[in-house]
């Protein structure tokens, strides 16, 4: 017997742009919503693919990236749960520009535009949600510009790491995903990640055992010049 497929309500209201929607409102949009569950290693939708709604996870992990014209991928974002991708290329009716690859059995919902649209004529705090949702998207790709622009490699990689233990006390960061795509997330090659790791390492500032991390010393990592 098939598994039974989840009420995308109990998800969706879970989720900060749907906090102020109406039980109504909630319902249709639920009523538009597509499960998807997808192994390791399949694609999500590929770079060029028409994009008439967005995705939100619910559990797993998907990687947006694109294909440089040397053939080297570039990690956009990893997306986890509880996040959504897509929205942006929605509204703009282009189709999507990066691809879309689960990095772990996922299992995802597709909310069509024709619903998004229908809460956006009727419910205002609908629509302030979105944009604050797509202003905050925008917010990181600028902060992913500067610091490929005007922080260093070694800068790069502390901040990943700090960001990766938010409460600053020096216990282990568990990398979610591969070196080699955290690498590519920081604009790095995974031999200068490694070697940076190395260099950290060698200074005491952490220790490295595979994907877990252990931050030695927060203050001098905070203060750390390559």
């Amino acid at each position: 017997m098939p598994a039974p497929r989840t009420d995308p309500r109990e998800f969706l209201k879970r989720i900060p742009l749907f906090h102020d929607v109406t039980a109504e409102e909630l319902n249709h949009i639920a009523a538009s919503t597509t499960e998807i569950n997808i192994a390791k290693g399949n694609p999500v939708f590929r770079r060029g693919d028409p994009c008439e709604g967005f995705h939100i996870v619910i559990y797993g992990q998907v990687k947006l990236s694109f294909t440089s014209v040397q053939g080297d991928e570039k990690v956009v974002e990893i997306v986890s749960a509880g996040q959504s991708f897509g929205e942006a290329l929605m509204f703009m009716e282009k189709p999507y520009i990066v691809n879309a690859q689960v990095l772990a059995d996922s299992l995802l919902l597709y909310i069509s535009k024709q619903a998004v649209f229908s809460g956006l004529d009727s419910n205002p705090k609908f629509a302030r949600r979105m944009l604050s949702g797509l202003s905050r998207r925008i917010h990181g790709l600028v902060s992913d510009v500067e610091a490929y622009s005007l922080r260093s490699a070694s800068q790069r990689v502390i901040g990943y790491l700090l960001k990766a233990d938010p409460a600053g006390d020096g216990v282990h960061v568990i990398l979610s995903v591969s070196k080699k795509l955290v690498a590519s997330r920081l604009n790095l090659t995974p031999e200068h990640f490694s070697r940076i790791l190395q260099e950290l390492t060698t200074r005491k500032l952490i220790e490295v055992k595979g994907r877990e991390i252990i931050i030695l010393d927060i203050e001098k990592l905070r203060n750390y010049q390559a």
